[in-house]
């Protein structure tokens, strides 16, 4: 199987609007952040898109994807969701609705931003979308195995995926003992990590993300949901710790 980053940035983006620090004027693409997404390709070559926020559009086009063929969200939020309209051309294409998986509170509020999606008459040229709800157990779809993982994000709760020895969270702030046991040795874990100093109420930062790697003990740890706070891409990769590494925008990952 097969990770590619779509996206590793945070709900800002990198740049951010208006700023002229040294990050988000820099000139090294692993420097610019799309809103955090991933594409996972099975063995079989189906397609499990991971969130579908504002850059889905963009994020397709350039890394040559022509297919989705379900969704998982983690959460919510608008930058993990607000592109599901951009799915149209994907789902005209198919002639099928597109499966999205998610928890039940995350399906409700997809209603609700999308509500000519759901309508018994929809206007032709509107997306749809065949929601599942799951629960924080182990589900399989496309022949392959998916385990959520369940993590807190400030107040609400999150899920992270695992696939074989692999497991992608991001928006999280606390992983409970019950969760991390999902999570010990890994091949690769992908975690997000918003900045290196300063607590933050919602995201891990850095010092929580080298005591994960510690505790855990995947084989290779790579950083995501990455705001310009972070630092540059070249000079920050180097200086953390053997077997973790920043994510950049269109890296693809074996697993």
């Amino acid at each position: 199987m097969k990770l590619k980053f779509l996206g590793t940035g945070t709900s800002h983006g990198v740049p951010v609007i208006g700023c002229t620090c040294e990050v988000c004027t820099s000139k090294n693409p692993k420097d610019s952040r799309f809103r955090s997404s991933v594409m996972v390709t099975t063995d079989e070559n189906r397609k499990i898109l991971i969130d579908c926020g504002p850059d889905f559009r963009q994020q397709m086009l350039i890394n040559h994807e022509h297919n989705v063929d379900i969704a998982l969200l983690t959460h919510e939020h608008n930058d993990h969701v607000i592109g599901l309209d951009d799915m149209r051309p994907l789902i005209f294409k198919s002639g099928k609705d597109m499966p999205l998986y998610c928890y039940q509170r995350v399906g409700h509020e997809v209603k609700n931003r999308f509500p000519y999606a759901f309508t018994d008459v929809r206007y032709p040229g509107a997306p749809a979308f065949d929601l599942h709800e799951i629960e924080n157990k182990p589900f399989t779809v496309l022949d392959t195995e998916i385990t959520p993982i369940e993590v807190i994000h400030y107040k609400i709760t999150v899920f992270g995926y695992k696939f074989k020895n692999m497991a992608y969270i991001t928006d999280a702030n606390f992983i409970s003992e019950t969760e991390k046991k999902k999570l010990q040795n890994l091949d690769v874990l992908v975690l997000n990590c918003i900045r290196k100093f300063d607590p933050h109420p919602a995201h891990f930062i850095l010092p929580d993300v080298i005591q994960l790697f510690q505790e855990l003990k995947p084989k290779k740890l790579f950083l995501t949901h990455i705001s310009h706070h972070l630092g540059l891409h070249d000079i920050e990769d180097k200086q953390l710790p053997a077997g973790m590494h920043l994510a950049y925008d269109g890296l693809e990952i074996n697993f």
